[in-house]
């Protein structure tokens, strides 16, 4: 058997066939992790109530419930890029968990939609769609902040404005997607 010249570069592990994990892998008991997970997945959680709880059954009206969901999603995002340090890394992980709950939230409103409809979207998946399109556009601006502030030593004082400009905006957009109220 010849060994190549960039096998010293591969685990001995690996090349045997037998993959070890890591020594020190993601620790899930770190409080970070579970904020920023938390915050990745609050739109998409109150989205998932709001539909178990009292679906909505108008699509084109603007609901306190697809305002809930979209300042979530936006605070949520924000929440996640708050544990990061460094503002590269806090925009990314704002803007990246923005983008993981937009996705979350239109799945969670195409199975609560339950039927199919071909001329009109069910109302679950129109207001879980237009409150992703809120808290992504919130999730933007609340990464730009967070990438501002990211250099603040206070983790709640880099928190509070990521938090309220990704909620404020959110409920901004709300009404421009949907119509008005």
């Amino acid at each position: 058997m010849t060994e190549r010249p960039d096998d010293d570069l591969v685990p001995v592990s690996v090349r045997l066939g037998e993959v070890v994990p890591p020594e020190d892998p993601e620790d899930w008991t770190r409080p970070l992790t579970w904020v920023a997970a938390v915050g990745m997945l609050a739109g998409p959680a109150v989205a998932l109530a709001w539909f178990a709880v009292a679906a909505p059954d108008d699509a084109g009206a603007v609901l306190p419930g697809t305002q809930a969901v979209a300042a979530a999603l936006g605070a949520g995002a924000a929440v996640t890029g708050s544990t990061q340090i460094g503002a590269v890394r806090a925009g990314t992980a704002t803007l990246g968990a923005g983008l993981f709950a937009a996705l979350v939230t239109v799945i969670v409103g195409l199975v609560a939609a339950g039927e199919r409809q071909v001329a009109v979207a069910s109302p679950t998946l129109a207001h879980a769609f237009a409150a992703a399109l809120a808290g992504l556009a919130g999730a933007t601006l609340a990464a730009g902040v967070a990438a501002i502030v990211a250099a603040l030593r206070s983790r709640l004082v880099r928190l509070l404005p990521a938090v309220l400009v990704g909620a404020a905006v959110a409920l901004g957009v709300v009404p421009l997607v949907l119509g008005p109220a």
